[in-house]
Formats: structure tokens, sequence, C-alpha cells
């Protein structure tokens, strides 16, 4: 499950089309090499703020190099801010600015994730300390509330445990496309991967929603995923392409891919990233509800500005 890629390529090279067409094999292979050879290590990808507030230029540009060549950035700041309106203020000097209104979500649309006995939040997974498998944020959205922009702080950690790891969607792609190419064209059906509604108590909170697992967002030419790991309540599209490829991303998450970021964010840590894939380890919560892990996480319909395709590979 290896990729190689040529060192000497630079991101000044044009692509001859979409690399996401399964049909454009001359822009996937100039995009891949590119995509590949600018790959950041772990420690890289940490960026340090005096203000999350108001960025400085060297700091907007260090967040917007990662969040170009990896769709995410970690970042950390002083601890003792803990306000959302810090959190939203970072968001808004990168373009984020819709934000998803979910089901559990605090009155001011940022939703405290931490461990609750309320009956509503307590019946999902994000509001328990059991691990959560690789997702990404909104796969049960309707097609015009895709989420693709996410940021998420964390104020407290868990007492233990509570390590989440991180995959860059788009090498994903490469995964899947280089094991087979069918598999992309499946992944693309518009009925590939089905969620259930979601019906509580005889009432119909969701309805159900069909959609593809991989798709191109017209605006920016970039590449959206929506996907869950979960075996319950995902219908996949039945046929043997889509069930191979469904059962290749199953292994993937079992086995060592070295693409795979892994940190455990601590008070002031936080990721910005265009709704990557991400999973996160269960935790051991401090007894005192007061100190208990506490994120807050704020889901976004924008993408990351500056994170176009033609932005950070220009057309020829």
């Amino acid at each position: 499950m290896g990729i190689s890629a040529s060192p000497e390529m630079t991101a000044a090279t044009s692509l001859p089309g979409n690399p996401f067409d399964p049909e454009a094999a001359a822009a996937y292979a100039v995009w891949r090499e590119l995509k590949l050879a600018r790959l950041p290590a772990s420690a890289e990808l940490v960026v340090s703020l005096a203000d999350p507030r108001r960025l400085t230029p060297a700091e907007h540009a260090a967040m917007l190099d990662r969040l170009q060549r990896v769709n995410l950035v970690l970042y950390q700041f002083d601890p003792a801010i803990t306000d959302k309106h810090a959190i939203r203020a970072l968001g808004r000097q990168f373009g984020l600015e819709r934000l998803d209104g979910n089901l559990c979500a605090d009155a001011d649309s940022i939703t405290s994730l931490q461990v609750s006995s309320d009956g509503a939040k307590g019946e999902y997974i994000p509001y328990t300390d059991r691990r959560l498998s690789w997702h990404t944020d909104g796969y049960y959205n309707s097609p015009d509330q895709q989420i693709r922009g996410i940021v998420m702080h964390c104020v407290r950690p868990a007492a233990a445990g509570g390590e989440s790891a991180f995959l860059d969607h788009e090498l994903a792609y490469i995964l899947i496309r280089d094991a087979n190419p069918a598999w992309i064209r499946a992944l693309m059906a518009p009925t590939a991967m089905t969620i259930p509604a979601n019906v509580s108590q005889g009432r119909t909170i969701r309805p159900a929603h069909s959609g593809p697992v991989f798709s191109v967002d017209p605006a920016t030419g970039a590449l959206h995923m929506r996907y869950s790991a979960r075996t319950r309540n995902i219908v996949w599209r039945d046929d043997p392409d889509t069930r191979a490829a469904a059962a290749f991303l199953q292994e993937l998450w079992s086995g060592d891919c070295p693409y795979v970021y892994h940190h455990r964010l601590v008070s002031g840590q936080g990721i910005i990233c265009n709704n990557t894939l991400h999973n996160r380890s269960g935790f051991r919560d401090d007894p005192d509800p007061d100190r208990g892990r506490l994120l807050y996480r704020a889901r976004y319909y924008d993408r990351v500005a500056g994170t176009a395709l033609q932005e950070v590979f220009p057309p020829a």
C-alpha cells in the first residue's frame, strides 16, 4: 500500500484538468506527484499563535501552507483564552462563516463536546467517552448542507486517552484510485452511501439521505468526502465495486497507514481542517464534571479560503 512520489516536483506545475475526474488520467498523474511531494511531517503541523483573534501575516501564511498541503493544521495558543468568540474569530480569518446548527449544538451553533448524561445527547457517541470510528463530520447531512470546514478547540483534555487521528481525504482518494479506479467511480455514484432516517420515539428527526462518498465541489474544484466507518446504520449501494471499495477502506483502518497523523489535543490546542477523515480513541474523564474533557466544535458549510484546487495547483 506504499505511495511513492518524485521529490523534485513543485507546485509551479500546472494541471491539465481536474485530477478528481476519474477519466482525467493525465491531470491525476501530475496532481498525485505534486501532492505526495509536499506532505508535511507531523512536527510541521503545529503552528503557535500569539492571538487567535488577530493573526499576524506570518501566522496566517504558516497555517494556510499546511492547509494547502494536507487539508489540516494544528494550532496552539494561550490556554487561558477559552471564549468561543476567539474560536469564531479564528475561523473567520480563513473564510469560515456559515455555521451548521446541528441537533446538539449550543445556541450559538458551536457545539460543546463533553460527556453528557442527557438523554438526547447521550445517545450519540461524541457525547460519550467511547471510541469514535473513522468518519467525516456531517456525513448524514443533506447534499446542500455538507460540512466542508471545521474548527475544533480543546479547552480541557481528558484525564487519560482521547487521542485523535487524521487522514487527508485526498490521500485516501489516492490509495483507492491506485488500487482500482473503478472503485472511485463507484464511490462517486449519487447513491453510493445512504444514511437511514433518524427516528426517535416515532418522530423523524432527520430523513434518510443518499449521496456519493467522493464528490467535486463545483465552486472550488476541490475534493469533498462524506464517510463513516460504522457498520450499523450505513447502507452501501449493492454492487460489486461499491462493496469492494467499502471493504478496502475498512481494511485501511485496521492497518498501519503511514499517512495518518496522530495527536492528543491539550488545553489551548485545536485543529482547522477541510473536514478531513478523523477518529478519536476512548478516554477516561476526570470524576469532577467541572474538570472533564471539553472541546468546542464549529462546523461550517464553507471550505477554508485559499484552498480551492486552482489556488493550490494552477490550471494549465
